[in-house]
Parts: C-alpha cells; structure tokens; sequence
C-alpha cells in the first residue's frame, strides 16, 4: 500500500502540464537556465534540487539588450554543429557574463557608476573589476584578457599604461591598476570620437570600398518614412564594411535581412561626419537632424531572400514584393529605435 502511494505521488508530481496548477515559478528566476525555483500556493519556497544563482546573475538580467540579442545570435551556429543549449551555455556562458557586463558598464554606465573615462575612452581595469555586477562574478585578470583576446566582434581593447603591447599575451603586469581597458563601439555614454576613433574624410581619402547597414523587413516602412537612419539610443548609426559572409567581424547582426549600402562619399560631401572604430565598425552621427538622410542610399536590397532592389542611387525603385513574410527579430519591438527601426529601450 506505501509503494503504491509512492508511486501514484511521483506519477502526479512528475506530470509536466500538472505543475503550473501546483505551483508559480517566480518571474526573477524564469530566465535562468537552472532548475526553478518553485513557490507553493502558500508562499512557501522550495528548491528543485538546486539553490538560486548567485546575485551576480540577477544583476545581470538588467544588462544591454543589443549585447544579449548579439550573443544570442552568433551562439546559433554552434548549436547546429552539436552544441545544444545546454553544451553553448555550458562551454560560453562564463565568457558571455563577462562580455555582457563590461559591454553595459564601458559602453553605457560608467558615468553613472563614477568611474572615468579618458580621451580615449579608456577606464582603470582596477575600478571596473569593482563595479557592482562585475566585482560580484569575481572576475580575474586573465579572464578579461581572454575575452578581449577572443570576443568574436573584437568590442574591447585592452592595455597596459605604460606598455605599448598591443596582444594580450605580450602584457606581463599581474596587477589590475596596471591596464585600461574600453570599449571600441557602441557608446550611448558621451564620448569623444575624434579620440576614439579614426576619422573617415575625403582628404585621408580612407573611405572603405563598401559601407552597409543591416537591418529587417518589418522595419523598412519607418525607415523610410523617418527619412533614413537614426542612432537613437546610441551615439552613432553602426555600419559594416561587408557582410558576415564577407568576413566583416562587427556592423551589422548575423540575422539582418535587408542590407542598405551607403553612398559614404556623398554623406561626407554633404558635412556629415563618419568614423572607423578599432574593430572595423563604421559609424555616423548623421546630419545636423540626427538623420543619415536615405538619400545617401546607394541601393538596398535582401540579404538571403531575393526581394529585388527596393533603392537605387538615393531614389526609391519599389516597394518590398507582396506577401514578404515580416518577423520581428528578437529583443526589438516598434517604436523608435537604433538605425530608424524599433529597439526596446535599454
């Protein structure tokens, strides 16, 4: 008789679509990827074989959406090459941590956490490490030089103040207060670009052979009737000198559908001013409006799905063909955001 019970409780409490009738899964645990934290109809907390993740974690989920939605987007490759979600999360996500919180700190918030940047945009590697979220991972030197070393899109540069190693593996110091570190793109914080970055002028004559802007076809209406592209949130509209495919390492997400490419010369012939930032992005602050006018369109035209050439040489050729399946991409919502298209506000 005990054994039977037993065994009619574990059928009933091992019944997937019977737990959300028996419990509520706290909201500040949903997005984690360990065994949730479940809270009887009485308030009464228990854990599934698992405690909470530490604080470090929580303070995280408050970190920049485009980082996210980045990382998330190049970790799909691995999983199609047998790295299921729990083998990328696995093998990545210590890495990814990092990554996430030294992009929300040096790209957006160091200014609100009081620490310093300098012309160049560099911040002491000693308070960074001590910043709330990053201090709480109890992040070590070498881990900071290895995602520099290997982030995909190359976001950070790293030095020693008295060094002018340019490779990680050639910094010899142990000591935190040793090394600056910044990141090369993505500010929403003021910045001084002309530091920061290289300048793209008519005179140096370095503009790069082909500029382009990636974005989606459920955004292409208000790009349009926005009067082009807009930096929004961030400082810059964020361009790629090619596509992924190309080997273009940063500019433009892995998903993008549309590509528009840029008439650069004729922008810069028109006062605006445009940028090339240490890992290869190109960026612009638009004209004196904000705008990157669509003027300046060379052509646009799909990515992966043949829509035609929507664009040519400033002036519209047509409209996306009918029945062009429209997807929001993920972590984007309408509503005014980076590059004249919608971008949930960070």
């Amino acid at each position: 008789m005990r054994q039977s019970f037993r065994n009619h409780f574990n059928a009933i409490f091992s019944t997937s679509t019977l737990l959300p009738k028996l419990f509520y899964v706290a909201p500040q645990v949903r997005h984690l990827d360990i065994p949730h934290l479940l809270v009887s109809s009485k308030g009464q907390r228990r854990h599934n074989h698992s405690t909470m993740a530490d604080s470090a974690t929580n303070q995280l989920d408050h970190l920049d959406l485009q980082d996210r939605v980045e990382a998330k987007s190049n970790r799909r490759g691995g999983r199609g090459a047998g790295q299921g979600r729990g083998g990328a999360r696995g093998s990545q996500g210590r890495e990814v941590q990092v990554s996430k919180a030294l992009s929300k700190l040096l790209r957006h918030q160091a200014e609100n956490a009081g620490i310093k940047l300098d012309g160049e945009g560099y911040a002491s590697l000693n308070e960074v490490l001590a910043w709330g979220p990053i201090r709480s991972l109890k992040v070590t030197l070498d881990e900071v030089k290895s995602v520099v070393a290997t982030n995909e899109k190359q976001r950070f540069a790293l030095k020693e103040k008295n060094s002018s190693a340019q490779d990680t593996e050639a910094m010899l110091s142990t000591n935190t207060v040793d090394y600056l570190i910044r990141a090369n793109q993505g500010h929403s914080i003021k910045v001084d670009a002309a530091a920061l970055m290289e300048p793209i002028t008519l005179e140096l004559g370095n503009i790069p052979p082909k500029v382009i802007h990636g974005t989606y076809f459920i955004f292409w209406k208000d790009i349009i009737s926005g009067g082009g592209l807009k930096p929004m949130t961030r400082n810059h509209v964020h361009c790629s000198s090619g596509t992924p495919e190309e080997g273009a390492i940063s500019g433009m997400r892995a998903d993008a559908e549309l590509m528009i490419e840029i008439d650069v010369e004729k922008s810069l012939q028109a006062g605006d001013k445009w940028w090339l930032s240490a890992n290869g992005v190109v960026l612009t602050e638009g004209g004196e409006d904000g705008v990157l006018s669509s003027r300046f369109f060379k052509s646009v035209t799909g990515r992966k799905i043949d829509v035609g050439t929507l664009w040519q040489d400033g002036e519209e050729v047509a409209d996306l063909p009918e029945g062009t399946q429209m997807r929001m991409p993920s972590g984007k919502t309408r509503g005014g955001g980076r590059g004249g298209h919608g971008q949930r506000r960070k």
